[in-house]
């Protein structure tokens, strides 16, 4: 009797376990951050131009910014990402180290034969416990038509307001665009990097989730894939509703 009690209660234990796991499970797959979803674009290949300095700030290096937005991009669905490297080849051909303007843009992009290209510039960059990064992001180019069903060119004229081309590629121009700071003094961030952290690995660190507010690296890639969700989901006007929720 004192076996099947045992028994009993070793089984009850097991039961009990597969059920925390199976909330955590599910949990995790309802905030789910590490695929960027991409409902705006679709389909397409993005170069990512090299991080724009405007914050006076001297501690972080434009290229690795650029890489680790990069790196974010390569997790959006549907998107190919042409990295940081190549687009600095081509600017360093050119002669220069940064993309200058739109027009500029839009001929890096077409040397590269990406749809489009991603511009950032870092305006305010105080990395230290709680950061504060702010970015300024635009997205040039044209998304590509695909055939039936991918896309439709009249529905993208109406989009954009730019007129679509006889082969449904049209004319390179703003895509998307997005302006936020990132202030980690805001509870609305805080839990935006809760979210990021719980699959990222944040409970494997000593520091837990806060893991992603004293490690530069960290916090640079949190604000790079919320920049990103907006470009590939919310348009031009996204980054005003982003800045009053945060306010």
């Amino acid at each position: 009797m004192r076996h099947v009690a045992l028994s009993g209660w070793i089984l009850a234990g097991l039961m009990f376990s597969a059920g925390l796991l199976a909330g955590c499970v599910q949990e995790k797959r309802r905030i789910e951050p590490t695929v960027v979803p991409n409902i705006l674009l679709g389909p397409m290949t993005i170069a990512v131009a090299p991080a724009l300095n405007q914050s006076g700030a001297t501690e972080f290096d434009p290229s690795r910014f650029a890489d680790l937005m990069a790196s974010e991009l390569g997790q959006a669905d549907g998107i190919k990402v042409i990295p940081v490297s190549r687009v600095l080849g081509v600017l360093a051909a050119q002669g220069v180290d940064r993309v200058e303007s739109q027009s500029h843009a839009r001929d890096v992009s077409i040397l590269l034969g990406a749809d489009a290209i991603l511009v950032f510039a870092v305006t305010e960059y105080d990395p230290y416990d709680p950061p504060r990064i702010a970015i300024s992001a635009q997205l040039y180019g044209s998304r590509p038509f695909r055939g039936s069903g991918a896309l439709d060119p009249v529905a993208l004229s109406k989009e954009t307001g730019l007129a679509s081309s006889a082969t449904g590629q049209g004319p390179r121009g703003l895509l998307a665009e997005s302006q936020r700071v990132f202030d980690a003094s805001h509870d609305s961030v805080i839990e935006e990097v809760k979210e990021f952290a719980a699959c990222r690995g944040g409970k494997v660190s000593p520091y837990g989730w806060r893991r992603f507010l004293v490690s530069q690296q960290d916090y640079i890639r949190f604000c790079c894939h919320a920049t990103i969700r907006v470009l590939l989901n919310s348009g031009k006007e996204a980054h005003l509703a982003d800045m009053t929720r945060e306010r």
